[in-house]
């Protein structure tokens, strides 16, 4: 499996000639033109996770892929037909098994309601939560980390890659850094992730990585 990170929270997974898009918001770059994508995954209703336009885009070269993503999603992308998916649901579409875990995002501020926020766990490997600390109830053998963003501190990310335990990662929602604020964020994922024999690498927007 390989796995091309775009600007912030977008990721895009390709397998046996299949891609599998992941939350193409509004703070990533208009994608490239994407053939074979067999479906798309929104974790939540943010629009730095989605966006029509990048929908549209997507869908231009691939008019049948199916949309994942929670009810919040279901109820902003009104426009699209989004099937609904929760904590525990599991769904298998062309060489993606997609299981999806947790139903909140994080805590940005108690003055602002929280919404809901699916993970979603890539053919039992890579594990994406979105915008939350979810532990899938099983392990994950790769994983994208966020490394900045209003709802975390880097002392919540190293104790939720210690808990999470991949053999690899990379990172994700790191729109909202500088270029030092992410080599920052980096280096303390990297100092967890090495006290256990784990390998962090920073992907710049359009790099891949197999897995």
């Amino acid at each position: 499996m390989n796995v091309t990170k775009y600007e912030h929270a977008c990721l895009v997974l390709e397998h046996d000639g299949e891609r599998l898009v992941i939350d193409p918001g509004n703070f990533t770059s208009p994608l490239p033109s994407l053939e074979n994508v067999t479906a798309i995954v929104i974790t939540h209703q943010h629009p730095d996770h989605w966006s029509d336009d990048q929908l549209a885009r997507i869908r231009q070269d691939n008019p049948d892929a199916p949309i994942f993503g929670p009810a919040g999603v279901a109820a902003a992308a009104s426009n699209w037909n989004v099937t609904t998916v929760a904590d525990g649901a599991s769904e298998t579409v062309g060489v993606w098994t997609l299981e999806f875990f947790g139903s909140e995002h994080a805590v940005i501020h108690k003055s602002i309601p929280l919404i809901d926020n699916v993970g979603v766990l890539v053919n039992g490997t890579f594990w994406y939560g979105g915008d939350s600390f979810t532990v899938p109830p099983e392990p994950v053998q790769h994983a994208a980390i966020p490394a900045g963003a209003p709802w975390l501190k880097i002392s919540e990310v190293m104790d939720y890659v210690a808990e999470l335990a991949p053999k690899r990662a990379i990172q994700t929602h790191d729109a909202v850094l500088s270029d030092k604020g992410l080599a920052l964020s980096a280096a303390r994922i990297s100092d967890v992730m090495a006290g256990y024999g784990g390998e962090f690498t920073v992907l710049q927007p359009g790099e891949s990585i197999a897995l």
